[in-house]
């Protein structure tokens, strides 16, 4: 080899150690920059993230809720006819079914025969009263009648102007016609007492008489209770349950009726999560059925108890054996608007986003 060969080589030598040298020496200074870095950038995103977080609180355990009763009666019977059939929807005031008209209705024909039999009833006593008022008079007539004779029979009897037999008659009559007004006076009293003591009381005032409208309301309500009509509009289910010729006892529940207009959305976020949340906030709506839909509403209201405290066995944590777990605290949202054409329907699944326009601060970490 040549000794230029090898002048060459030592210098490619001696320049590639300097340059694994210089990278070496990158390689200590970079390390600790991209360590130090790496775990700034981290703790800087999650500063920010933590920062911008907070604002919005979301639930996906929601749920549509719609007003929904059980349709029933208080009275009883069979049932005559169903006018409706499953799931139809149906207008406030529309018949749904009939109950027992033909019973129902007799038993108003008699309320009204029986009114009207006390308001006779009524008015016979008042003639009565009157007729005894006029029998009194004449009685008094006569009492004072045999009175007269029997002062003129006094005046003659000494002077033999009439025996003692024709005085001691006319004394007789006076005390027999006074006894029978004395009668007369007493049933005259009886009589009015049948009047409340007034012989001029209207009929209307008569406590027969208004028991007798009391029966007759009380049947005019069965028959207008015999007849079921929708509370408001909405949807009617399990209809099929009730067929006519069937005896529905009063207070059994006949089918069901699901509001069309009374819909809100019911959450159970944890309570940890409610920190912000107040009514009246904004909320963002996605319904599982429909997705890209999005409804808007507002917190309407937050309830004052927790889910398990109305469940059939709540928790009881006074033994001292208990595990803590997060509550659900059930919140109300009242739909504002959406797309119209997507019908919502009672126990939909749905997920909720809450704007509680909170912010959170540096200040919030000390």
């Amino acid at each position: 080899m040549s000794q230029a060969n090898v002048a060459a080589r030592d210098v490619a030598t001696q320049t590639a150690g300097k340059a694994a040298v210089r990278r070496a020496n990158r390689a200590r200074l970079l390390r600790p920059v991209l360590m130090i870095g790496g775990i700034a950038i981290v703790v800087v995103g999650s500063l920010v993230f933590w920062l911008m977080g907070g604002r919005y609180v979301s639930s996906d355990d929601t749920y549509v809720d719609a007003a929904k009763v059980s349709l029933s009666t208080d009275v009883s019977g069979l049932v005559d006819e169903v006018d409706v059939h499953d799931n139809q929807h149906v207008v406030a005031g529309q018949v749904l079914f009939k109950i027992g008209q033909n019973g129902h209705q007799i038993a108003v024909d008699n309320a009204k025969a029986q009114l009207a039999q006390v308001k006779l009833d009524i008015e016979g006593e008042k003639r009565t009263y009157a007729d005894a008022q006029q029998n009194i008079t004449m009685q008094e007539i006569q009492v004072k009648r045999a009175q007269d004779d029997l002062a003129r029979y006094a005046s003659v009897l000494h002077d033999g102007g009439v025996t003692q037999s024709v005085y001691d008659n006319a004394k007789f009559q006076v005390q027999s016609d006074q006894a029978r007004l004395t009668e007369l006076q007493d049933q005259a009293a009886i009589q009015l007492s049948k009047l409340n003591d007034d012989p001029n009381v209207p009929v209307e005032d008569m406590p027969a008489y208004r028991s007798a409208l009391g029966n007759l309301k009380d049947a005019e309500l069965d028959l207008a209770d015999s007849v079921v009509t929708a509370p408001y509009s909405g949807y009617v289910t399990m209809v099929e349950q009730l067929q006519p010729g069937m005896y529905l006892q009063a207070g059994t529940a006949a089918f069901g009726l699901v509001s069309d207009k009374d819909i809100w959305i019911t959450a159970q976020p944890k309570e940890s999560d409610l920190t912000w949340v107040r009514p009246g906030q904004s909320v963002s709506i996605k319904v599982d059925t429909y997705p890209g839909q999005t409804w808007h509403g507002v917190v309407e209201s937050i309830s004052p108890t927790s889910g398990s405290e109305f469940s059939i066995l709540p928790a009881q944590n006074s033994s001292g054996n208990w595990v803590k777990v997060v509550q659900r605290i059930p919140v109300r949202v009242k739909i504002t608007g959406g797309p119209s054409e997507f019908p919502l329907r009672d126990g939909m699944s749905a997920e909720i986003s809450i704007d509680t326009k909170h912010h959170r601060y540096l200040s919030d970490l000390f």
